[in-house]
């Protein structure tokens, strides 16, 4: 059975990543490409490789290279999605693109804009638009946000597979998959963002996110499969303030809609995701449970990058965590 070093979100910090292939054993050679002792073994990206840091030309070249050569997979991020929804004009309407230009658009995605020329940019996002959504690799399922099987089976069935089709339809495809409201734009939203929780149903403030835009949904703890609570379910850091800039309040007990609890995960397959900026080091029932495993640890904020190396196992085992650097201390 193949072994898989499963590698969070990099956001272009190519001195972590290059240290992270050297610790998990993956030996630089001509090129750029990389070898491992074990010919069987496979590096699987989660996505989110371009944005916010400084080497993003660095990190792609590396990436694209082991993916070439066989070496690599990767699936698609909320954040290459977004690159290539801001890069592509819509084609009904000249006047924009599919994701609006505004000056907060602009903002997150300013390190693509300003590290790659324009020919370069397009070359990337012509690659982006191939990438799969999610890899099921048998013992082992990988996805940049979450595995809703329901959502999966939206895109499976209007994508006609698990990517964008290639030509016209694709562009059908990520016109619909940008339209608030169409079931591949909501679908798209789970996979690759995460679902939310909208918080004014239950009674709930809104909050400042960690950019202090204020958000009125907070994301579900998709992989509490026991949930029942809506305080079980809402997925909100420690130290979340509200809009007032006051403590965000303690969440009471009250029971979740059927349809909110509908994201669990329950299947027996250990799914590897990233997207949701966690803190070293991996905690039980929040990064990690028996049947999923989060790589995201913000190494573009001063985390580590984050691997789960996936030996074949049938439950998440938190010992097959590795990170770079290696000697980096809890928090605070």
């Amino acid at each position: 059975m193949a072994g898989y070093d499963i590698i969070g979100d990099v956001h272009g910090s190519g001195g972590k990543l290059h240290g992270l292939l050297d610790l998990l054993g993956w030996t630089a050679g001509p090129g750029g490409d990389r070898r491992h002792h074990d010919p069987d073994r496979q590096v699987v990206f989660v996505g989110d490789l371009v944005d916010r840091g400084s080497e993003q030309r660095e990190v792609l070249a590396t990436v694209r290279t082991m993916v070439d050569a066989g070496r690599a997979r990767l699936v698609m991020g909320n954040h290459e999605f977004n690159a290539l929804a801001y890069g592509t004009p819509h084609p009904d309407r000249p006047d924009r693109h599919l994701r609006m230009h505004t000056g907060r658009n602009a903002e997150q995605h300013r390190a693509f804009l300003e590290q790659l020329g324009a020919d370069e940019r397009a070359s990337w996002l012509r690659w982006f638009a191939a990438l799969p959504l999610w890899l099921d690799l048998g013992g082992v399922r990988v996805v940049h946000a979450c595995w809703h099987a329901e959502s999966i089976d939206v895109l499976r069935t209007r994508l006609g597979g698990d990517r964008f089709p290639d030509g016209r339809a694709g562009l059908d495809a990520l016109v619909r998959a940008t339209t608030y409201g169409d079931p591949l734009f909501e679908a798209v939203e789970v996979v690759l963002k995460g679902p939310e929780i909208g918080l004014g149903r239950y009674g709930l403030p809104g909050y400042l996110d960690k950019e202090d835009h204020v958000r009125r949904r907070a994301r579900v703890r998709w992989w509490a499969a026991d949930a029942t609570t809506i305080a079980d379910l809402i997925d909100l850091p420690a130290g979340t303030r509200q809009e007032d800039g006051r403590a965000y309040p303690a969440i009471p007990p009250i029971p979740a809609t059927d349809h909110d609890r509908g994201f669990a995960y329950r299947d027996g397959i250990p799914v590897v995701y990233g997207h949701h900026w966690r803190q070293w080091e991996p905690a039980e029932h929040l990064d990690w449970t028996p049947g999923t495993a989060c790589v995201d640890f913000s190494a573009v904020r001063d985390g580590p990058l984050v691997a789960y190396q996936w030996r074949g196992e049938a439950q998440v085992d938190p010992t097959h965590y590795v990170r770079f650097p290696a000697d980096l201390g809890p928090p605070g």
